[in-house]
């Protein structure tokens, strides 16, 4: 096979057994690979008799035909399980190099099932793969965990996937966090991993994969190039200010949530700017594997130096825990790095108990002590005192005080850091989101905010449903190939597909394409509905819905998403509770007869 490795290692830990299985050409044409293979696998292989915890769960961390290529924003991976926290069928994608380095050992996934009987970790290496004792390394930090393993099988140039203390402690909020710095954070798939008792893989390869047709991918590669480069977003913005250029843009635009999404105004978000990192705490930026963006920073605070704090995490444990100390926020996130937990549910979590306990349901912190945001960190990861309840996600937090709706979640899942009471589009792809509240299920940021690809009223429902649609879409083959989101706003299906075909000598166009993201969507819906998820979940917290933004430029605006729902669910050829019908399940080819 060009552009896919073809091969797949199915370890079993609970029999201690390691399989190498040929990747199937129908399945990878069909579903492409990345977020769309694991998808797959777990539908055929994980019912609603597994729970996420139960050995027979799956955790499969798969890349993409184009993952260790030089197509620009090439070196990502995802991983796909039952999620902990919200049930849903779940995916996360982390940057870095890891997954690159993956491809280089000649394996396009890793599919993990069973129980280790005590902590191991996975060591491959241009293919080769064996099961190593981990019991040293447990309770190690992320750090720690990394240094050891590299020293362990002898070559620096390896690359670590772990979990640290959040992870082997069932967190359902923690992260498994890759190359020491990136992670895949979101639902719990770092719970997953530690109730395998798997503590780390490590990765080396020396093969790059092999390319169709290298004249016209060199081609399409340079041409991709180009557009990143000339794009304002991914050409300057980024670049220069990394993910953090967005809080003085979405504060004033008033959808920054602050204080557990009470207003979308935070008067002091400047503090914790893109503009005052580079001021202050900035040490120099830094790009994942092929990626000319370079969207990444490098700070130090005081003597601690590390990556970050992003966009979402300046937001979780800032605004939305009323905090601006820009220090004791990058604390936190240094935190999150090495004990393993997901910054944006973990930020989320805690501005959810400081709204309890201001409400007098719980004595815990209240908005704007920064201290707090630290010592909770680590107290969630190690389930410490209070840590313990926020280690169960803030679903299960405000349910347990008695006041679920101060839960600023979509089945189970933390929002991010858009208040959609001011971007009814974003509003409508929270609550579709098939794992949750989730900004990158379909960015409509883009188009509501930022003008990419057009500029959309953003108070308006008109025209939504569709725009959400095709981003969710086109996202789902995005995160199949396996590429980073911002490229998105540079480059298109069109861009997508042709690096596609180049690589892999199979022709996708950008229908092709588009298709398999919106196969993947409705299979992703099925495994839903056969968890007993429904129509009824495809909702928002009452606040965003009921209480009219209190102040700002989208003051007294609401979420209006049931009105937008018939209209989703119609355009995706669903029945009006929100079932794909057969028909569409036959075009799919998702039924066969």
């Amino acid at each position: 096979m060009y552009g896919w490795a073809g091969k797949l290692l199915e370890v079993d830990l609970s029999a201690e057994r390691i399989k190498e299985v040929e990747l199937d050409e129908k399945l990878a044409r069909t579903v492409i690979g990345g977020r769309g293979l694991g998808v797959k696998l777990l539908y055929e292989r994980v019912g609603p008799e597994v729970g996420p915890f139960d050995p027979d769960n799956l955790l499969v961390f798969a890349t993409g035909p184009l993952t260790g290529t030089l197509a620009p924003t090439s070196g990502r991976h995802c991983v796909i399980t039952k999620s902990p926290l919200t049930g849903t069928i779940f995916d996360s994608n982390s940057g870095g190099y890891w997954g690159a380095e993956l491809k280089f050992a000649g394996v396009d996934a890793i599919v993990v099932k069973g129980r280790a009987e005590r902590p191991v970790y996975l060591w491959i290496h241009d293919g080769e793969a064996e099961l190593r004792d981990a019991s040293d390394l447990w309770g190690m930090g992320v750090h720690a965990t990394t240094d050891a393993i590299l020293k362990q099988v002898g070559d620096s140039r390896a690359r670590v996937a772990c979990i640290g203390p959040a992870g082997e402690r069932l967190v359902k909020i923690a992260a498994i966090i890759n190359d020491k710095y990136r992670a895949a954070g979101r639902g719990g798939v770092g719970a997953v991993m530690g109730s395998k008792r798997l503590k780390a893989i490590a990765v080396r390869g020396t093969k790059p994969p092999k390319i169709a047709d290298e004249g016209s991918f060199s081609t399409y590669v340079k041409e991709c190039q180009k557009l990143l480069k000339e794009d304002p977003v991914t050409g300057t913005a980024l670049p220069t200010y990394g993910t953090a250029i967005l809080v003085n843009i979405i504060n004033e635009h008033g959808i920054y949530p602050t204080r557990n999404f009470q207003t979308g105004v935070f008067p002091t978000a400047d503090k914790t700017s893109g503009e005052t990192i580079a001021e202050t705490i900035l040490v120099r930026k830094k790009g994942c594997f092929a990626c000319p963006i370079a969207c990444g920073r490098v700070t130090k605070v005081g003597e601690l130096e590390g990556e970050g704090p992003e966009y979402e995490t300046l937001w979780a444990f800032g605004a939305q825990c009323g905090v601006d100390d820009l220090g004791a926020i990058a604390e936190a996130n240094n935190l999150c790095n090495d004990l393993g937990l997901d910054t944006i549910s973990m930020g989320n979590t805690i501005g959810c108990a400081m709204e309890l306990s201001e409400k007098g349901k719980l004595d815990g912190p209240r908005f704007g002590d920064a201290r707090a945001i630290v010592d909770l960190t680590r107290a969630t990861a190690m389930r410490e005192g209070l840590g313990d309840k926020l280690a169960e996600g803030s679903a299960r937090l405000a349910r347990g005080y008695g006041l679920p709706e101060l839960s600023m979640s979509v089945k189970g899942l933390e929002l991010p850091a858009y208040d959609p009471r001011g971007v009814q589009g974003q509003g409508l792809a929270y609550a579709t989101s098939n794992r949750g509240g989730c900004h990158l299920r379909a960015y409509m940021i883009g188009p509501e905010i930022l003008g990419v690809p057009k500029l959309m009223e953003r108070f308006s429902t008109s025209g939504k449903a569709e725009m959400v649609i095709i981003s969710q879409n086109l996202c789902a083959a995005v995160d199949s190939l396996v590429f980073c989101r911002f490229s998105m706003f540079a480059l298109d299906a069109v861009q997508y597909s042709k690096l596609l075909t180049a690589a892999t000598g199979i022709e996708f166009t950008d229908e092709d394409l588009m298709i398999v993201g919106e196969r993947i969507w409705n299979l992703e819906r099925l495994f839903n509905l056969r968890e007993g998820f429904s129509a009824k979940d495809d909702t928002l917290p009452k606040r965003l819905m009921e209480e009219p933004m209190p102040e700002g430029p989208s003051k007294g605006r609401r979420s209006l998403v049931a009105s937008m729902l018939p209209s989703y669910y119609a355009f995706r050829g669903w029945t009006p509770e929100g079932v794909p019908t057969r028909e569409k399940l036959r075009e799919l080819g998702l039924l066969e007869s």
